[in-house]
C-alpha cells in the first residue's frame, strides 16, 4: 500500500485550523495527526501553505457525448485538478440527453478513460421518464430544467412535476426560471439590443416564480431538493425556514458579477439564471454566510470565444469556472470577506452531505485522501491562453488573485502540481448513499460542520 505524508501544512478542519501532518494510504486519510516521522513512500513539504478537503463541484456541464467541441471529460477534469477540484457532478444535457440508466453508464464508461478527477452524473428528468427516474441507480440524484432547456429536458407541465417528485425517491435538483414569464418577458422587449436585455428577459420575476413552485412541490411531496444557482435576493426567504430537506447553492458569477459588468464583459457573462444586480450579489453573500445557501459551485458550462462573441441573442448563455474557482474564493479569503473553513465547507463538506458522497468532504481519518494544498500567498493572474479548459478563456482574464492551489491530491495520489498534470489515473466512479439524510442530518457526523 503505497503512502502519502504531508507534513507541517496547516490543516483545514470543519471547525478550526490546526498546523500537523497527515498520513494516507489506500486511498484514505490515515492519521490527521501523523508523527513527522511516520513512514511514507512519498512526502509532501506542507510549510507555509493550507491543506483543505478537495473541492467537489456538484453542477457542472462537461459537453461530453455530443458536444465535444467546447469541452470533454479529459479537458474538463484536467482544468478541475488543477483549480483543486477532486470530484464533479455532471449536469444530464449532453448529447443525447443522459435520462435513462444506459445512458448515465455510457457516460461512466466514457469518464473511466478521461477523467482525472473522481466523477459522477446525475439522469435528467423529462415529462414522460418517471419510470426511468424511479429505477436509477448510483447516481447523485435527479435534474430538472424548470425552465431554460432545449428538447425533452423541458419540464414545465405541472402534472409532470407532481408525478416526478410524488413518484421517485431520489434526492432532485432543478433549474428554476419560469418560461411563461421568460416569454412574456421577450415579447414584451421585442427584438433585444443588447446582452443587458438577456436579464431584462430572465428577470428576478423568471427565478422567484419558479423556485416557489419547485419548493412548493419538495415541501408538499416531503421530497428532498437542492436549488441549484440562486440569483436573487428575492428568493432566499423562500429558501430560509423552509422544510431541513430543502438545501440551496450558489455559483461565483452569482455574487462576483453583477449587470453592471455587461458593458465591460458582455456576452461573456451571459448566464441562464442571468447576472442580477449588485444588491442581490450582496444578499446572496450574506446567505452564504447565514447557511441559507450552504454550497458553492462554478455551473462551468463552457462556449468556444467564436460562439460566445456572437452579437446577443446568438450568443449562448454559461462560462468556464471550474479551474479558477478555489482561487477566486481563496482571494476573497485574503480580502477579509470569508475564512478558509467556510470555503472548505462551502464547497466540499456540503455538497458530500447534500448528496450522499460516501467518504468525502472532510479532512478526517478514514475519509478518502482526495485533498488539495494551498498557498495563500501565491500570486497569479488568471490567463486565456494558460487555462486547461478546451475552450481557453475565462471572464477573470486578466485578473490578479492572491491565493492559488499548488497540488491537488485523488485518492491519495498527486494529481496536479505547480502548473502540471501529473496523474491521469486516479480518479475513482463516485458512490452514493442517500439512505444518510443530506445535510441536515445529525447521525455519523452528517450535516452542516461548524461555520466560522
Amino acid at each position: 500500500m503505497s503512502r502519502l505524508l504531508i507534513r507541517n501544512a496547516s490543516i483545514v478542519f470543519p471547525d478550526r485550523i490546526v498546523t500537523g501532518n497527515v498520513l494516507c494510504g489506500g486511498g484514505k486519510i490515515l492519521d490527521v495527526d501523523a508523527s513527522l516521522t511516520a513512514s511514507a513512500d512519498e512526502v509532501i513539504d506542507g510549510q507555509g501553505k493550507f491543506l483543505l478537503p478537495g473541492v467537489i463541484d456538484d453542477q457542472v456541464h462537461f459537453r461530453e457525448p455530443g458536444l465535444t467541441h467546447k469541452e470533454d471529460l479529459a479537458t474538463a477534469s484536467a482544468a478541475c485538478a488543477a483549480g483543486g477540484v477532486t470530484s464533479f457532478l455532471e449536469m444530464p444535457n449532453t448529447k443525447p440527453s443522459a435520462t435513462t440508466q444506459a445512458l448515465i453508464e455510457d457516460k461512466y464508461q466514457i469518464a473511466s478513460q478521461k477523467a482525472i478527477v473522481n466523477y459522477g452524473f446525475y439522469i435528467g428528468a423529462t415529462a414522460e421518464n418517471v419510470d426511468d427516474l424511479k429505477r436509477a441507480s448510483n447516481v447523485p440524484g435527479i435534474k430538472i430544467f424548470i425552465g431554460s432547456s432545449t428538447g425533452d429536458l423541458l419540464v414545465d407541465s405541472q402534472d409532470a412535476l407532481e408525478r416526478i417528485f410524488a413518484e421517485t425517491a431520489l434526492p432532485i435538483c432543478a433549474h428554476c426560471e419560469d418560461e411563461s414569464t421568460v416569454r412574456a418577458n421577450s415579447e414584451r422587449i421585442g427584438t433585444p439590443t443588447s446582452v443587458h436585455d438577456h436579464s431584462r428577459i430572465r428577470d428576478h420575476q423568471a427565478a422567484y416564480i419558479a423556485t416557489k413552485r419547485a419548493i412548493d412541490l419538495a415541501v408538499r411531496h416531503k421530497h428532498r431538493f437542492h436549488v441549484l444557482h440562486v440569483s436573487t435576493a428575492g428568493e432566499l426567504p423562500l429558501i430560509d425556514n423552509q422544510a431541513p430537506w430543502i438545501t440551496a447553492e450558489a455559483c461565483l458569477h452569482h455574487f462576483l458579477f453583477s449587470i453592471d459588468d455587461y458593458d465591460r464583459l458582455g456576452t461573456l457573462i451571459q448566464m441562464n439564471p442571468s447576472i442580477k444586480t449588485k444588491e442581490d450579489c450582496q444578499q446572496i453573500w450574506l446567505a452564504l454566510h447565514k447557511d441559507i445557501l450552504q454550497v458553492i459551485a462554478t455551473d462551468h458550462a463552457p462556449h468556444t470565444m467564436e460562439e460566445k462573441q456572437k452579437a446577443y441573442p446568438q450568443s449562448p448563455s454559461g462560462l468556464p469556472a471550474v479551474e479558477n474557482s478555489l482561487a477566486l474564493m481563496l482571494d476573497q479569503a485574503n480580502q477579509g470577506h470569508c475564512s478558509l473553513t467556510q470555503i472548505a465547507h462551502w464547497m466540499s463538506d456540503a455538497p458530500a452531505r447534500i448528496w450522499g458522497m460516501v467518504g468525502k468532504g472532510r479532512i478526517e481519518n478514514g475519509y478518502d485522501a482526495d485533498l488539495v494544498l494551498v498557498d495563500l500567498n501565491l500570486r497569479q493572474t488568471i490567463q486565456n491562453e494558460k487555462q486547461f479548459t478546451k475552450c481557453k478563456w475565462s471572464p477573470w482574464h486578466g485578473v490578479e488573485l492572491q491565493g492559488w492551489p499548488t497540488t491537488t491530491i485523488v485518492g491519495g495520489s498527486v494529481v496536479f502540481r505547480d502548473g502540471m498534470i501529473v496523474n491521469t489515473k486516479a480518479a475513482q466512479r463516485l458512490k452514493f448513499d442517500h439512505s444518510r439524510g443530506g445535510y441536515w442530518a445529525t447521525s455519523e457526523g452528517i450535516g452542516p460542520s461548524t461555520n466560522s
